[in-house]
Formats: structure tokens, sequence, C-alpha cells
């Protein structure tokens, strides 16, 4: 019997990604779509390009044209409500200004914004996309994502302290292009863990330890990032989001599996596989105090 339209009326939490595909499954869209599914959100995928890759390396990106972008996010927003965007890697300047102005239309829906390592490209390409990044969605953004070495190369490429940049200082530089806030991953700590620290420009919100593993994993940052958008788009508070989607990465990277001859990949659907340990011995994972994402309509 078919289900009657009154009987499937429940709200549904969409959220908008914007990323190529992965051909191999380890980030882009692929990584989006598990990750919002996982955490009870409906993927709404643009597809603004595609690499040419496998589990070891990155050969090529081919991206879309602009007005294919446009026209494939249009055609959703005036169908669907979407609680939430994520922009990951879109290829190039004209689809980042394609973006900016679909999120300046949409001025109350939260943008999170993911800025991957781009050392695979060629040098003049990732000072295009770095300058248009910064120029045009930067100052849409409700949250930018990132490993802490590839924010401090784009942000902060004139350090000369004789210290690494601080979280806070990550957060001081992108809150000149008016970004609220900062997630920075992937930070060096004692005893084989790395920090993952929420942070605004006038002080750390949060931090996460996690243990390190010993394995290189490829498709964590748009995991995180996808992951984050959809907590944010369900109603969760910035900290509560933020510690949720830690816990669920790390809870990836631990179920990590290598299906070819190249990296690890983060198993976005390890809570579907059986487990035989008790679920209260389970880590409830780092704590963030809980606080509103303001609209990134405010950053104008």
């Amino acid at each position: 019997m078919a289900a009657d339209d009154d009987d499937c009326a429940m709200p549904a939490i969409c959220v908008m990604v914007f990323n190529a595909n992965d051909p191999c499954g380890a980030g882009g869209l692929a990584a989006d779509v598990a990750a919002v599914a996982s955490v009870g959100g409906h993927p709404v995928p643009v597809v603004t390009g595609t690499y040419a890759r496998d589990s070891a390396e990155i050969v090529d990106h081919y991206a879309f044209d602009d007005d294919v972008v446009a026209e494939q996010a249009r055609s959703v927003l005036e169908d669907m409500t979407v609680q939430a965007i994520k922009v990951g890697f879109v290829g190039t300047p004209e689809n980042l200004s394609t973006i900016a102005e679909i999120a300046t239309d949409y001025a109350d829906v939260p943008v999170i914004a993911f800025m991957p390592d781009l050392s695979w490209w060629r040098d003049d390409l990732i000072d295009q996309y770095h300058d248009a990044f910064r120029e045009l969605l930067l100052p849409q953004a409700s949250v930018l994502v990132g490993n802490h070495s590839t924010l401090w190369r784009w942000l902060l490429p004139d350090w000369s302290s004789e210290r690494p940049p601080s979280a806070r200082d990550l957060a001081m530089a992108a809150s000149e292009m008016g970004v609220p806030y900062l997630l920075v991953t992937g930070i060096a700590a004692a005893d084989q863990h790395i920090d993952n620290m929420l942070v605004s420009a006038q002080s750390v919100l949060g931090s996460g330890r996690f243990e390190r593993f010993n394995a290189t994993f490829i498709g964590a940052g748009d995991t995180l990032s996808a992951t984050l958008a959809a907590l944010v788009a369900s109603g969760s508070d910035l900290g509560e989001a933020t510690s949720e989607a830690l816990t669920y990465l790390d809870g990836c990277l631990e179920h990590g599996f290598r299906p070819g001859m190249g990296h690890v990949l983060p198993d976005r659907m390890f809570w579907a596989q059986p487990d035989d340990d008790d679920d209260n011995d389970e880590d409830p994972g780092p704590d963030f105090p809980g606080f509103d994402l303001p609209p990134h309509d405010t950053q104008h």
C-alpha cells in the first residue's frame, strides 16, 4: 500500500553540500552524503566537479561550469528548505562566486566551510582558489574547518615566530575576513595525541583530545565538516555539535579500512556494525560549552 502524503510529512533535516565527486569514496560528495545520513540528516548533494584519483593520490581535478553548479543548487532550493550548507572543494573561483551568491540569498542558513590540503595542485591554481575563498566565501561562513598546518599555510603565510601559531592566532586571522568560529584539527599534542579546538578570536571555546592513529587517512576533513553541518542543521548548538562531530569522526577513524593499495578510509557506517563491547563503557567524548551559532549574514 502506498503511503499517504500526510503520513510522510515529518520535517526533514536537509543539508546542502557543495563538493567534488571522489571516485574512490574517500572524501568529496561520498563522504558528505554518508556522514550527513549517519547523523540523521538528508544530504542534498551539488556536484561541482570530479577528482581523478585513487586511494593513494589525487591525479587531477575537473571542475563543472559555474552555471551548472548554480542550476543544481537553485533547483533544489526552490523545492526544499535547507537548514545548513557545507562547502568543500569546488574547484574554481567562479564556482566559489556562485556559491557565495547563493549563500547571500539564503542568509539565515549557516555555512560550514572546509579548506582541504591542496598541495597536490598547481601553485598558481592554489593561490587563485585561496584568494577567491578568502574574499568571496569566508565573509559568508559561520564556521571554518581545517587542519592546523593547512590553515597556517593559508591564513598566516608570513608567520615568523619560532613557535607554531595557536588555534586562536588562526582564529584572529580568520575573523578579519568575517569568520566568527574556527574548528582547527590535527594540532600536535603530547603522548601521541592530537588536539582539535573550537575557537573564536576572543577565546578557546572547547577542545577535544584524541589518541593519534598509526595510519594515514584520507577523507577525514570532509567527514568532520559534513557531520558538523548536519548536527547544526538538526538544531544542536555549536558546542554540542562540535563535540558530537569529533566523537563520530574518532569512531570513523578507529574503524577505518583500506579497500585499495593506498591510504585508510574512515568507516562512516561503523555504528551499523555488530559491537560486542559494553555500551556503558563508551567514552562520552569532549565536552564543549553550549552556545548558539549566529546567522552568517551578521558577518557583512
